[in-house]
């Protein structure tokens, strides 16, 4: 009871929602449609098929609008940082997806995001304030409180149920970040994206029009805790309770992908690798034991093969056997599948089912992946809590969905924007270690400050973002770890490291001549721009800002001499610190495509310059001062 009265206005609204369902949008009675049901000849306004929403206009502006923004390496909070192709950015999504746009446009193979649900209690960013200038957008966004953490007032908003606009808001957080993510894939590139049934109807529209409809691939159900099949059909009808949808679409239509479901649960049950790949390559039907396939392929290479073969006889010296051991009828036998008890780490002799060994792979049709998922643990949080001894996060994706998902990709970047507790970059690290892939990771989480009375909190970690990196940290000393028992042959090749970077302003004056009124406003915007580096900037951070804004990767190869930095085997050369006439004249020897140079390392002499202009110049080189 809440001592009001009757809301007669209310009570009329909701009789006509029971009678008139169709003509509500966002709890608002939309008048053109109430009119067509009730039988007048309306003509609806821009009459085609499409999604709207409100703000949508709005939201285009915010995609189109550019950011300034940067990012600075952390070397501290990183692992490996100049040995790794890992990378973990700590910053707000849509800034990073636009700092990535240059360097990263085309490169992706393969995206998948868990964004929030829109379930009515999710705090989220969306461009809710229109009105505002980018710099108080950019100031809003940065807020942070003593400690140097983001805060939540300004940068959260909750998006209640009660909100005019609960959906509108849900779709402009997501239309910008997903046009944008669209623009990182490679044409083969493909998208997974989770989702629950508060969104997936809209999502759905939403990614036909960012995607186009044609590279819709499929809608994934994914039943998590079922502890048995016929539990799974009992709860079937109890949507909301352990169900969730994984839309998958891809940025060309005309790519197919070959179906490489992991069946993880059959391999532990088996302990045979049933990992299996439908291709049709012809340089991978090659003699090998006196075999050379009719149909199928080699999972290898000839070359990996017999480095194989070679790790295999180094492991039988280290048994003490001796290298005849393999022999041609002990192959026979193995086509024959009548050797099943011999069990080694080396892929290239154990058995599969069949009996054939496991790098063969059987020709296979193209399809479509399982409608239906159901083999995930009831409760993903143990991986997480194993691994920090505590409970630590609530509700992280299980690792196992993340890792069936992965291996529809290849040994490319895998990029999570909505990253969380970092469980995609968990799931690329252990199945590297399982099958000695070379996938790479690129993370993205706000640095989102946990809740004080959280556990999280309470055990040190201040931000979302702190966990996943930690995470991360604790993934690869157990691989570490793992590796300390084994033969030094069976010892993990991969990448165990990973950058950090995080979302920062730019490191250069940006000029901004909109408020200039007078001259004596333009002569004093000048006197601050004789310099246009900032007085915080560093050395490092101008070098990885100009990599970025030239195009180039944050993996990109740094080669520094005492004068300038070499950049992939001198294909960019940027100055820094100084320049003169030597340098110049190194810089000329070098012949890179690109050079780039701070230009208050000119001052006080303009003939340099001028030379330095007309010498790149006459040698084909770009050149470009900031």
């Amino acid at each position: 009871m809440d001592g009001e009265s009757l809301d007669i206005k209310q009570e009329k609204i909701e009789r006509l929602k029971e009678l008139l369902p169709e003509v509500f949008t966002e709890e608002k009675i939309d008048w053109e449609k109430l009119k067509a049901t009730l039988g007048e000849d309306v003509e609806f306004k821009n009459e085609r098929y499409v999604l709207n929403w409100a703000g949508k206009s709005d939201a285009f502006r915010v995609l189109q609008t550019p950011t300034t923004a940067t990012l600075a390496p952390d070397r501290d909070e990183s692992v490996n940082f100049d040995d790794t192709e890992n990378v973990f950015i700590e910053g707000e999504n849509l800034e990073v997806l636009k700092v990535l746009q240059k360097s990263y446009f085309g490169k992706i193979k393969m995206i998948y995001i868990d964004p929030p649900y829109n379930t009515g209690n999710d705090n989220f960013i969306y461009p809710d304030r229109f009105s505002e200038t980018k710099e108080e957008y950019l100031g809003r966004i940065g807020d942070k409180d003593e400690a140097g953490y983001m805060t939540r007032e300004g940068l959260f908003r909750k998006n209640s149920k009660d909100s005019g606009h609960y959906h509108s808001n849900w779709l402009s957080m997501m239309y910008p970040r997903l046009f944008l993510a669209r623009n990182l894939l490679r044409d083969d590139g493909i998208i997974f994206v989770s989702i629950d049934d508060n969104e997936v109807h809209n999502l759905r529209l939403l990614m036909n029009e960012v995607f186009g409809e044609e590279n819709f691939r499929n809608s994934i159900i994914i039943k998590r805790g079922a502890k048995s099949v016929q539990a799974q059909f009992d709860t079937w009808d109890k949507l909301g309770n352990g169900y969730e949808t994984v839309l998958f679409y891809t940025k060309n239509s005309n790519y197919r992908f070959l179906q490489r479901e992991r069946q993880l649960k059959e391999v532990k049950d088996s302990g045979w690798n049933n990992h299996w790949r439908g291709t049709n390559r012809p340089t991978m039907r090659y003699e090998l034991f006196g075999k050379t396939p009719d149909t199928g392929q080699w999972r290898w290479s000839k070359e990996r093969s017999y480095k194989a073969i070679e790790n295999y006889k180094a492991m039988l010296r280290e048994l003490g056997e001796t290298e005849n051991t393999i022999q041609q009828a002990d192959i026979d036998k193995w086509y024959k599948g009548k050797v099943t008890d011999m069990e080694t780490d080396i892929d290239l002799l154990r058995l599969s089912k069949n009996g054939k060994p496991e790098h063969y792979i059987a020709p296979t049709e193209t399809q479509l992946l399982n409608d239906v998922w159901f083999d995930f643990p009831p409760n993903s949080s143990s991986v997480l809590k194993k691994l920090f001894e505590k409970k630590i996060f609530d509700n992280p994706k299980p690792l196992s969905l993340i890792q069936r998902v992965l291996d529809f990709g290849s040994d490319d970047i895998i990029l999570d924007f909505f990253s969380g507790s970092a469980t995609t970059a968990h799931a690329v690290l252990d199945l590297n270690k399982q099958d000695n892939g070379a996938r790479k990771f690129i993370c993205v989480q706000l640095p989102e400050k946990c809740d004080e009375k959280s556990e999280a909190f309470k055990a040190g970690y201040k931000t979302i973002a702190d966990i996943g990196k930690e995470r991360i940290r604790r993934v690869i000393k157990k691989i570490k770890e793992d590796d300390k028992s084994k033969l030094p042959f069976e010892k993990s090749k991969q990448d165990l490291g990973f950058k950090v970077f995080k979302l920062q302003p730019s490191n250069f004056k940006i000029w901004q001549g909109d408020g200039i009124e007078n001259g004596r406003q333009l002569e004093k915007h000048l006197q601050l721009h004789l310099d246009s580096i900032k007085k915080d900037a560093s050395e490092e951070y101008m070098l990885y800002e100009l990599l970025l804004k030239s195009g180039r990767d944050l993996n990109s190869k740094i080669e520094n001499t005492d004068n300038y930095y070499r950049i992939n085997d001198g294909e960019m050369v940027i100055a820094i610190s100084k320049i003169d006439e030597k340098i110049v004249d190194s810089i000329l020897e070098d012949k890179p495509q690109i050079f780039i140079t701070l230009d208050k390392l000119f001052e006080n002499n303009d003939q340099l310059k001028t030379n330095t202009a007309l010498q790149m110049k006459d040698a084909g080189i770009e050149f470009k001062v900031v």
